[in-house]
């Protein structure tokens, strides 16, 4: 622990072990919006694949496979020798695999195997380890292994046993495989471009530190497959650094329910503990909820005591329970038969249907709504793939004030819709 603390402390940064929230990271120093907090390289990392990138850097341009293995892109010479000390034993564990195991190599089965062969490596001085950047700082993650179901469970052991047949080290049991898979379910983070597409996942030891809450201090974002948590308020000294987890948009229960759900652990945040005020219901029910009937009020609803129907908050109008139904299961019919049906090339079919989901969405959902907000998010990506930046704009604008609702001021995912919308306007 003291290493550790010599370690971050001339960045501005302890870490510390709190009562209540166990290991967390806090500032030893002010820092200000947009400040660099914290920049770390990943121990390691895979490209997805959703698309051939580049294991170096991630590129998806002029690739080239690793003849040996058959798995492995790269993108040149320079990316290939930053990474052969590690993929010339991933290259010859993979090789030994049939070629039909071969397509079963997932990323999180290839970061598995990956951290084997770092760990190996570092112990045997073939690649430099530091405090920060060692195999003990990765053993020391909580796993939450205790808290899986069957299935998980079952899941995990599969995956341990195909990452025993590449590495064939007797050493290792499926157990402890099985409970890194676990630790890196929770710890591991999704690596994304500059507009915050995903394209791998890579483990940030001291990252992994950071705490969560549903109103951070901080965001993480990628350059490269570099880390980099910056300050999106003033942090003054002495304060724990904090970043969300999940999406922060939507109401205090869903918020929750995604945390326990993933993460396992109930959020004590500033904006959690406020569950059950009136502000909390108020907020919930407008982003979750439903609208008035009336066109002219912009209240929100809330369930009726006598459980007849939804109350208007504001002037008191009330929302049979039947209405409410029968638009819901209009939309989930709609929804459904666009799943069923869609089709990468039929853009003007998957229009139609979310214009009119969107349609029974505005007659029913408050005009903050999550739902109807998402919904506008397809028809805008959708828009775009089809160069109607006239619509699209037109889309991307009714996005900004619910944007504008559930994320803080410097928060990417606002700015990133402004440079959307920027784009779009330019196009």
């Amino acid at each position: 622990m003291e290493e550790l603390q010599n370690a971050v402390k001339d960045g501005g940064l302890a870490v510390s072990n709190l009562p209540e929230k166990g290991r967390c990271l806090l500032t030893t120093k002010n820092f200000y919006p947009g400040e660099v907090i914290l920049r770390q390289e990943p121990y390691v990392c895979v490209p997805n694949n959703t698309v051939s990138r580049c294991d170096g850097c991630f590129a998806s341009e002029s690739l080239k496979k690793c003849s040996a293995c058959q798995v492995v892109w790269y993108c040149g010479s320079t990316c290939q020798k930053s990474e052969w000390k590690l993929h010339r034993l991933e290259c010859i564990a993979l090789s030994r695999l049939e070629k039909e195991k071969r397509k079963a190599v997932t990323p999180s089965i290839r970061l598995m195997v990956r951290l084997y062969l770092r760990r190996k490596l570092q112990n045997e001085m073939f690649i430099p380890a530091s405090v920060t950047d060692s195999c003990n700082f990765v053993e020391a993650l909580v796993s939450h292994l205790k808290d899986l179901d069957e299935k998980q469970l079952v899941l995990y052991a599969q995956m341990a046993s195909l990452v025993h047949l590449i590495l064939q080290w007797p050493e290792i049991n499926l157990k402890e495989i099985a409970e890194n898979f676990s630790k890196l379910a929770c710890n591991a983070h999704t690596i994304c471009d500059c507009e915050l597409r995903p394209l791998g996942t890579g483990l940030y030891p001291i990252v992994s530190i950071i705490n969560h809450s549903c109103l951070p201090n901080a965001v993480l974002i990628f350059e490269g497959k570099s880390s980099v948590v910056r300050a999106v308020e003033h942090i003054p000294e002495g304060a724990e650094v904090s970043i969300a987890y999940i999406d922060i948009a939507g109401s205090t229960m869903t918020r929750q329910k995604t945390l326990k759900e993933q993460y396992f652990f109930t959020c004590t945040c500033p904006r959690c503990i406020k569950a059950g005020q009136y502000n909390d219901i108020q907020e919930s029910a407008i982003l979750e909820g439903y609208r008035c009937k009336d066109d002219r009020c912009n209240g929100f609803l809330l369930r009726d005591s006598e459980d007849k129907g939804f109350i208007c908050q504001t002037c008191g109008l009330l929302r049979s329970k039947e209405e409410v139904k029968r638009i819901v299961s209009e939309i989930t019919a709609i929804s459904d038969k666009e799943l069923k049906y869609k089709s990468p090339g039929n853009h003007e079919e998957a229009i139609s249907q979310y214009k009119m989901i969107e349609k029974l969405q505005m007659e029913l959902c408050h005009p903050f709504s999550i739902s109807l907000m998402r919904t506008r998010e397809e028809l805008l990506k959708i828009l775009m793939e089809v160069g109607d930046w006239r619509e699209a704009l037109a889309y991307c604008r009714l996005t900004i004030p619910g944007y504008q609702r559930v994320y803080p001021e410097l928060h990417p995912l606002l700015g990133l819709q402004y440079y959307t919308c920027g784009k779009i306007e330019w196009n």
